[in-house]
C-alpha cells in the first residue's frame, strides 16, 4: 500500500533558479574565469578576496592593513548585490601564515562584533598572487 502511494504521487514542482552576477569598479576585478559574487534564491556568493585595492594594486603592510582592505571590498561587493556586512550568514577565512590569525580576528572583531555569521579559519600553504590572505562569504539580500 506504502509503495504504491509513493508510486503515484504527483511530482515535485521545481522552481528554476536565476543565477546573477555582481560586478562593481569599488572591489578589484575578477583575476580569472569568474565573477566577483553571484546571486541566487536571495543569497549572494561573494568570491574569494585578497588585498587588493580596487585600482587591482596590492596593499602592503601589516596584515590588519590587508584584512581592512578585504572587508572594504567584500562590502562593496555586497552593497552592489543588494546586501550588507550584517546579512552575512557565512565567512571563510584563509591565512598563509596561522601565526597571522590573532592580529586578523583583532580586525574582524571590528566588523563583525553584534552580528556574528559562521566562520571558518584556515591556514593554508599559498594563496593566489601570493597573498597571505582571502576571505570568501555568503551573505543574504535585504529586504
Amino acid at each position: 500500500m506504502f509503495l504504491r502511494n509513493t508510486l503515484f504521487r504527483a511530482p515535485i514542482a521545481r522552481t528554476l533558479t536565476t543565477l546573477t552576477p555582481v560586478a562593481t569598479k569599488s572591489a578589484p576585478p575578477a583575476a580569472a574565469s569568474y565573477s566577483q559574487a553571484m546571486k541566487a534564491n536571495n543569497f549572494v556568493y561573494v568570491s574569494g578576496q585578497i588585498p587588493y585595492t580596487p585600482e587591482n594594486k596590492p596593499v602592503e603592510g601589516s596584515i590588519a592593513d590587508k584584512a581592512h582592505q578585504v572587508f572594504k571590498n567584500i562590502n562593496n561587493i555586497l552593497e552592489e548585490g543588494n546586501s550588507s556586512l550584517d546579512k552575512i550568514v557565512k565567512v571563510n577565512v584563509f591565512l598563509a601564515d596561522i601565526n597571522n590569525f590573532k592580529e586578523f580576528n583583532g580586525v574582524y572583531a571590528q566588523y563583525f562584533n553584534t552580528h556574528k555569521p559562521a566562520r571558518s579559519c584556515v591556514a593554508v600553504a599559498a594563496l593566489p598572487l601570493g597573498v597571505d590572505l582571502e576571505v570568501e562569504v555568503i551573505a543574504v539580500e535585504k529586504n
